[in-house]
């Protein structure tokens, strides 16, 4: 019967490893789910497999965008930069808080979406200076604080020194803004 349990495990923490390397942004809870098994469960197996939480694996990775980044510094990205491919897309993740929200509603402020948006535009662009020169933005949902916006941003088209970037973000997989940039790259 334990050899059962070991086989069991032994496979799952496979299962594991392979899951957490296609999608490095589930949640212990996430992973309980796929695997029908505790989150202590889960969590034990990833200390034994030495795999940080979730909060630690996602600071990896960002640290690792962060030094692509050319045209701002990467601490003045809003989110966490989780993926980044110069000139043609990237991903951010904004973690909300009660700070940055309205105290009557709990709705956050939308600066903070905002800059969350145009930040990550900038940082996809592969140039050493560029300035927003237009931008197209509509909130199409509110956001709570506690809400974990994901942002995609891709490159569409670059014409002459406009760079044209639509940005997305999205809060439990629905839209709840959509962003058109014209970023200008400037010559040194």
């Amino acid at each position: 019967m334990k050899k059962t349990g070991r086989s069991s495990k032994s496979n799952r923490q496979k299962r594991l490893i392979e899951l957490i390397k296609e999608e490095p942004f589930l949640t212990d809870e996430d992973l309980s789910t796929k695997f029908n098994v505790s989150i202590q469960t889960i969590r034990l197996d990833r200390l034994e497999l030495g795999i940080p939480e979730l909060r630690e694996r996602i600071k990896n990775v960002a640290e690792k965008n962060y030094k692509k980044v050319r045209s701002i510094v990467g601490t003045e990205i809003v989110g966490e930069l989780i993926d980044l491919n110069l000139g043609e897309s990237g991903i951010s993740v904004l973690e909300t808080t009660t700070d940055m929200a309205f105290s009557k509603n709990n709705i956050v402020r939308g600066h903070h979406i905002f800059s969350q948006a145009e930040s990550l535009a900038m940082a996809v662009i592969d140039a050493e200076v560029a300035l927003t020169g237009v931008s197209n933005i509509k909130y199409l949902n509110p956001v709570k604080a506690g809400d974990k916006a994901v942002a995609k941003a891709e490159v569409v088209r670059v014409r002459g020194n406009n760079h044209f970037v639509h940005v997305r973000i999205k809060v439990d997989q629905i839209q709840v803004f959509r962003g058109k940039f014209i970023l200008v790259v400037i010559d040194n």
